[in-house]
């Protein structure tokens, strides 16, 4: 379920939903007033472990901070630890070792674990978990029982007002579409002005199609609300669209922190470079601040003469043309993809094919034998490691 926990919150349902249904009326077509602000705060994990049993660790030593109103996306691939650091933070799971801080106040430690409704953490869960035999009113108040009936009421239209569904207010979850299900579930999450507020991959359930849309929509939303906002998810480019901050962990490790920009163009290793990009990958020797592949020399500065190092070549790096210049390469595959064309390519000391994406209407329809050119700012080299790819 969605669990909203704030010194009025409740931890769960205990028979039938809060009294009333009732409507109150719509704002303004195309207006949504905006619900109450929250106070930002700032959420920090001091060098966290967690382990479920005697299993390996899913945590080790994580140490990161979402700073007041930021919006900090947590990036990775499955079994990274992302889901359990917002687990953590909310009181349903316990770290190992480390604490966990709320304006700089212990909420999780060695002698602390403040219980998930006195931390003014609110989670939104992957699958929205709305209560079906609830209105949508009733699912929005539902962690508001400290207020009266009629308090409790006028938060939770507000609410649903601030994500456009004040309308919806007595129907059922049943006849809402995926993207309106997940905007009623921000909605209860928000309804109890959280100071933080957790959110577990919340468009993976939603067609691809709407996604753009409502991650739009749920941006606007936690901007207005002020909220400090932790988002997890695996998809790179969702992580760009959203956070302030992106914080990219691997096998419950921070691999790296900042900016979007900042992972993309200046990336710490192969993982993080291969994760915001498709890329052709070639082991090499830097010489004399150089390094030779077989799409032709790069500079490598900074590394030792002899040292074995990895090239990457972004996908989109590649120019392929079909006049004379640059390193000959024959066309093995080629697949249209509206705007941009995937090729496979076979070149001369390459084991594998190279791949590129080139603009749609750059080769002619039967052109086989091709010239590459490489633009040199979307090529990266690493110190080769056993465990970079």
């Amino acid at each position: 379920m969605t669990h909203s926990s704030t010194g009025r919150a409740s931890t769960g349902p205990a028979g039938t939903g809060p009294a009333g249904t009732g409507r109150a009326e719509p704002a303004a077509r195309g207006v949504r007033p905006a619900t109450g602000v929250s106070f930002a705060a700032k959420l920090a994990y001091e060098s966290v472990w967690h382990s479920f049993g005697r299993g390996a660790d899913t945590l080790r030593g994580v140490s990161l901070t979402a700073e007041p109103g930021e919006v900090l996306c947590l990036l990775g691939p499955s079994g990274s630890g992302k889901t359990t650091l917002l687990r953590i933070a909310a009181g349903i799971e316990a770290q190992t070792r480390g604490r966990v801080l709320l304006n700089d106040r212990e909420i999780a430690g060695p002698s602390v674990f403040l219980p998930p409704e006195k931390r003014s953490i609110g989670l939104v869960f992957q699958d929205f978990a709305l209560f079906p035999h609830y209105t949508i009113l009733d699912n929005v108040r539902f962690g508001l029982t400290a207020l009266s009936a009629a308090e409790s009421k006028r938060e939770a239209m507000a609410a649903l007002a601030r994500v456009g569904l004040e309308h919806h207010a007595g129907s059922y979850p049943h006849i809402l579409s995926g993207g309106e299900q997940q905007r009623v579930a921000l909605a209860r999450a928000l309804a109890p002005r959280p100071a933080v507020l957790l959110l577990d991959e919340p468009f993976s359930g939603l067609d691809s199609r709407l996604k753009d849309s409502v991650r739009a929509e749920t941006l606007s939303i936690l901007r207005q609300s002020r909220a400090t906002a932790i988002v997890v998810t695996h998809d790179a480019e969702e992580a760009m669209r959203m956070g302030d901050r992106i914080a990219l962990l691997r096998d419950g490790r921070l691999v790296q922190l900042g900016r979007a920009e900042d992972l993309f163009q200046k990336p710490a290793n192969l993982f993080v470079a291969s994760f915001f990009s498709e890329l052709n990958v070639f082991d090499a020797t830097a010489r004399d601040g150089m390094v030779e592949t077989p799409l032709g020399p790069f500079e490598a500065p900074g590394f030792a003469a002899g040292a074995d190092v990895t090239v990457a070549v972004r996908l989109t790096a590649i120019e392929a043309h079909e006049k004379d210049g640059g390193t000959e390469a024959r066309v093995i595959s080629r697949r249209f993809l509206g705007d941009s064309e995937a090729l496979e390519l076979a070149v001369s000391g390459a084991e594998v094919p190279v791949r590129a994406r080139i603009r749609c209407g750059a080769l002619s329809p039967g052109a086989r034998a091709v010239w590459l050119s490489v633009r040199k700012s979307d090529v990266l080299v690493f110190e080769r490691r056993a465990d970079s790819a």
